[in-house]
């Protein structure tokens, strides 16, 4: 099998939902994918800091991404379950820092940890998920 660049297949694959959130992957290996988000206006709760939900997007997307790189070409994957833990504020202005690495790498599920850092390194919250693997055919073929 050709050496494969996990960078491009990790950024080209990325959905209309992170080109709307302006996630950017900077790494990816099977372990590991590493991407880069601006806290936008647009992602603000009404204190004035990033929302809750939009934390949970940007890990749910990331924790599919790790799985994705991890998967024959003829699976794809779906979140089953997922906690997250809100640490820390982060600010609009920011740049957080996603980091998605593997607890378990199973046939039939996964379990993808994202943490979510601050520009001062801190971490802002922790997202642990579970992905099923699964045959996809698309457009229900």
């Amino acid at each position: 099998m050709p050496d494969r660049d996990l960078l491009k297949e990790a950024q080209d694959s990325q959905p209309n939902f992170a080109r709307l959130l302006q996630i950017r992957v900077i790494s990816a290996t099977l372990d590991e994918v590493v991407a880069e988000m601006p806290v936008t206006d647009a992602l603000s709760n009404r204190n004035g800091v990033l929302h809750g939900g939009a934390i949970m997007g940007v890990a749910d997307n990331m924790g599919g991404t790790a799985t994705i790189l991890n998967l024959p070409e003829d699976m794809s994957t779906t979140t089953i379950e997922s906690k997250t833990n809100f640490l820390r504020p982060v600010h609009i202005g920011d740049v957080v820092r996603l980091v998605s690495v593997f607890l378990h790498r199973g046939r039939k599920t996964m379990i993808v940890q994202t943490t979510i850092l601050r520009p001062d390194g801190k971490a802002a919250a922790i997202t642990t998920q579970t992905q099923m693997v699964m045959e996809w055919k698309p457009n229900g073929g």
